[in-house]
């Protein structure tokens, strides 16, 4: 069972056992007093005082505890969190003070172990050191300790709690880098997804340049050396030749049909290469929109929109602080348009880093634009526009999935003119044809 636990929430579960066995401490000590009774009044009223104040404490503690660690490393930390991790702390001295033992210096363990998760090094440090500078009098008035008793035994507990808040502190580097790991294979299998395009599409563009330039161009040659053998002959013979004729011009025509099918289908799915982006990405809920299906001719483009896709959805991760990202594509007749808008923190002015600076860039070299706008705690929204080369009817294609062509009429026994096969004039430069 607990190898289907993830670290963060093992933490939280064994925080909150520790948080429950110090209960039973509380509880017999409880129950033992009340037992031996107290025979002056006055003092069994500040014993009962002192008792619920310390299960009070105990309370705070374990439902601060189970607020704060709930979605560990996956939800963004606001003032409130630190808040209750000041109440925490408070709520672990209180339970020292009110019941004079060192239980509260066992939960500031807990405490520190989750610290690291919760704000920044240097004020955790600072959080923990202020705990055991607090407790000392802890010590002092409760346990009836001398100064020398009270320093040491605040030094052991010391030594304990940077121990549990060093190895918190070890535990979410860990868990910062594994999701690293994970944001950069998501990135990794959108590049190969896109380069597998761009290798699917070079490859059927070369084999359609082939039989463009090789086989259309002998089949015409053919068809032509058919028809002036058909001038030529007479009789059966000349039967013969007009049906051979006629099965050039159909196979030529099959040629370019076949030519055209696999420039048709040239198009770079931005769809299968988009979407590995959104898979595993940490503390960051990904909704894509994008039509279908989503094609884009050119692969230097394509690679455009995959980078700067990456991007925002970095900067959603590391800077903004965001919880949910979302990406809309649509495309155009001036090209392909993408608005990204996130629920993170905002800002007074969107600092240019060397992301957006990179962005700007590509997107220039192709004569595209971005937009940013925000506001604190109305994340930030961008706009982006990258230009096609590809004239409008062929935006409408890939919007549409398919390019219209008149295929019925290249299969014209006739011979009709086609923008894929091979023109008469280039013929006449073959040299095998030379003296015919």
């Amino acid at each position: 069972m607990i190898q289907h636990l993830n670290n963060n929430r093992l933490l939280r579960y064994a925080g909150l056992f520790t948080w429950g066995v110090i209960g039973l401490p509380l509880l017999v000590r409880t129950v033992t007093q009340a037992d031996l009774g107290v025979p002056d009044p006055a003092e069994e009223g500040a014993f009962l005082g002192s008792a619920l104040r310390a299960w009070l404490a105990w309370g705070v503690f374990g439902l601060s505890y189970a607020w704060l660690t709930r979605g560990l490393g996956e939800r963004r930390i606001g003032a409130l969190d630190h808040l209750l991790v000041a109440l925490l702390a408070g709520g672990a001295i209180a339970i020292s003070y009110y019941s004079q033992s060192g239980l509260g210096s066992i939960l500031l363990m807990v405490v520190a172990c989750v610290l690291p998760w919760l704000m920044p090094v240097w004020l955790g440090v600072a959080l923990l050191v202020a705990c055991e500078f607090v407790i000392v009098p802890v010590y002092l008035r409760g346990l009836d300790f001398s100064w020398l008793e009270a320093l040491l035994q605040a030094s052991l507990y010391a030594g304990f709690t940077g121990f549990a808040f060093v190895t918190g502190l070890v535990a979410r580097q860990q868990a910062q880098a594994r999701d690293e790991q994970r944001r950069l294979n998501s990135e990794l299998r959108a590049t190969r997804a896109l380069l597998a395009e761009s290798v699917r599409v070079n490859e059927r563009t070369r084999i359609s340049r082939e039989l463009h330039d090789l086989l259309g161009h002998h089949l015409t040659a053919l068809s032509l050396n058919l028809e002036v053998a058909n001038h030529l002959t007479s009789g059966t013979a000349q039967e013969h030749v007009q049906q051979a004729h006629t099965l050039a011009k159909l196979l030529l025509s099959d040629v370019r049909e076949a030519v055209s099918q696999l420039r048709d289908d040239d198009a770079i799915d931005l769809g299968a290469t988009l979407r590995p982006l959104a898979e595993n990405v940490p503390a960051l809920r990904i909704h894509m929109q994008m039509p279908e299906p989503f094609l884009l001719d050119d692969p230097e483009r394509a690679h455009v929109l995959l980078r700067c896709t990456q991007e925002i959805i970095t900067n959603a991760v590391r800077h903004a602080q965001a919880e949910q990202l979302w990406l809309r594509y649509s495309l155009a007749a001036d090209g392909v348009h993408l608005a990204a808008r996130d629920d993170g923190r905002g800002a007074e002015v969107a600092t240019v880093g060397n992301g957006l600076r990179g962005m700007r860039e590509r997107l220039a070299a192709y004569g595209g634009s971005v937009v940013i706008d925000t506001a604190p705690g109305r994340g930030f929204q961008l706009q982006l526009q990258l230009p096609l080369s590809a004239p409008a009817e062929r935006v409408a294609r890939a919007a549409e999935g398919a390019r219209v062509q008149p295929r019925q009429q290249s299969r014209d026994p006739s011979g009709g003119s086609d923008a894929a096969g091979p023109s008469i004039e280039g013929v006449r430069h073959d040299p095998r044809l030379s003296g015919r």
